[in-house]
């Protein structure tokens, strides 16, 4: 007898800001299919990555957990995943077929995390690509991607063939046939699993694109639909640390920005083409799903693992506590509900959702961190989320609310507070204004509660500790990979 639950389909982006769709109001970037699929559906246009590089992000995305609860604070390679309980996995237990097409970021490489199957591609990782990495974990060898392009363009192929660095703010368009790129491969491989699938059964597919993430490689129709724009230009602060881009904007792998504006132009384009190619290959996925007449019976959802400063305040990459790092698009398309929440969401959030869509009987056994976002009940008692990332001496936590924003830099006691609703650049550091003096300090108050008890010693319940030590991993996490 056939199954009758929903399939499920969870696609996610890496690095893409959440302003970055036509929906968001961005005035240059072109989505018309998210844009589509956020208008048939629910929009969440204040949603998180409360810690966000890549292995965080994804760590709260797979097991619901808040970072402290993960145990990853910030970014570290080659720490095992050893979860008892992950998304994939609980759909598993309770007879979906799980599959994976794409970025996993776990370790190891080959950790399938409960999902029945995985077909990898992990984008270009530093970690596993240095001579000392073992055989079965060399990405040349473990990543299906890696492994498929040498057999289709000889064994010395490799997205690196464009001269990109993967975290830098270069771009240049794909030198290979489109179908060759990998976010073309991810779509193709998702389709294919359509085929093979089992009709009777439900299935759990996670698409997960490495793009917009570094290098800006798209195609060259992308580049081409921006190349003539007239591109709004990155945000500027009164807080902006220029000296620190002086020092560094020559370097293409630094934590700034370029000081050359010809550079950061075209970064922005080559950002921008990624993200409309990812989108029409999405909609190619779409018309694959009406082709085997499944739309009808799948619910989809669609978020990014963390943001992209771009350029903004003189900073590229992530890790930051400033909206181009921590903002990230969320959007549900047919679960029944259709409009525009509000509330403050995170990652943590995908889990609970997707498990009480499938109708997991044992629900409220597992623990997590995360609200059912489609409980605007539930969500509307959420106050805040707060976030963290290790990044030595320059590590922060924020507490963000629907409309305002704490920083707080736990090396140097630096503080910033935005009025998101009145400044949504972060263009003032309103911190020392009068006006906001009470609000700075009961949301300071919050931090000193989030952080108390914490392994650091942030915080003593009363008060915050400048010049403690960071940590990647909380030693729970640690003490498990012995």
């Amino acid at each position: 007898m056939k199954d009758q639950r929903p399939n499920i389909v969870l696609i996610t982006t890496d690095e893409m800001r959440g302003d970055c769709m036509g929906i968001a109001g961005h005035p240059d970037v072109k989505t018309p299919y998210l844009d589509t699929f956020a208008s048939q559906g629910m929009y969440y246009p204040n949603a998180y990555s409360a810690c966000p590089s890549c292995i965080p992000a994804r760590a709260a995305l797979h097991t619901g957990l808040a970072p402290k609860n993960n145990g990853r604070v910030g970014y570290r390679d080659r720490v095992n995943w050893n979860y008892e309980h992950t998304l994939a996995g609980e759909l598993s237990k309770i007879g979906y077929y799980t599959q994976c097409v794409g970025k996993m970021h776990v370790h190891p490489l080959r950790n399938y995390l409960g999902f029945n199957n995985v077909e990898l591609h992990d984008g270009y990782l530093h970690a596993y690509r240095h001579g000392k990495v073992e055989y079965y974990e060399n990405q040349l060898i473990a990543d299906d991607y890696f492994y498929w392009l040498k057999e289709e363009k000889g064994i010395s192929a490799d997205v690196t063939d464009t001269g990109l660095e993967c975290n830098s703010w270069m771009a240049r368009p794909w030198i290979y046939e489109e179908k060759y790129h990998p976010t073309n491969w991810v779509t193709s491989r998702a389709i294919d699993f359509l085929r093979r699938r089992d009709t009777d059964k439900p299935f759990f597919m996670h698409i997960s694109y490495v793009r917009p993430h570094a290098p800006y490689d798209a195609p060259q129709c992308y580049f081409d639909m921006y190349k003539d724009m007239e591109l709004r230009a990155p945000a500027e602060g009164d807080w902006d640390e220029k000296e620190w881009l002086i020092q560094n904007g020559r370097i293409c792998n630094s934590l700034t920005g370029s000081s050359d504006k010809e550079l950061i132009r075209q970064q922005m384009i080559g950002y921008y083409a990624c993200i409309t190619h990812v989108d029409h290959q999405i909609g190619r996925f779409f018309q694959a799903m009406y082709d085997h007449n499944i739309m009808g019976n799948t619910i989809i959802i669609f978020t990014s693992d963390h943001g992209e400063m771009l350029s903004d305040h003189g900073l590229i990459r992530k890790s930051r506590a400033y909206q181009g790092s921590i903002h990230i698009p969320m959007i549900i398309w047919g679960a029944g509900k259709r409009g525009i929440c509000h509330e403050i969401t995170e990652l943590r959030d995908i889990m609970p959702t997707v498990l009480k869509m499938a109708n997991c009987p044992d629900i409220d056994k597992i623990p997590t961190d995360g609200i059912d976002l489609l409980d605007k009940k539930s969500l509307a008692e959420r106050e805040y989320i707060h976030g963290e990332h290790e990044m030595g001496e320059r590590s922060s936590h924020f507490i963000v609310t629907k409309y305002d924003k704490y920083i707080w830099y736990s090396q140097s006691g630096i503080e910033r507070y935005f009025r998101l609703d009145k400044d949504p650049f972060e263009s003032r550091n309103e911190v020392h204004n009068p006006k906001y003096l009470e609000r700075v300090c009961e949301l300071k108050n919050i931090l000193v509660r989030e952080l108390y008890g914490r392994e650091e010693g942030y915080s003593d319940g009363e008060h915050l500790f400048t010049g403690k030590t960071p940590v990647q991993c909380l030693s729970f996490i640690l003490n498990k990979d012995k």
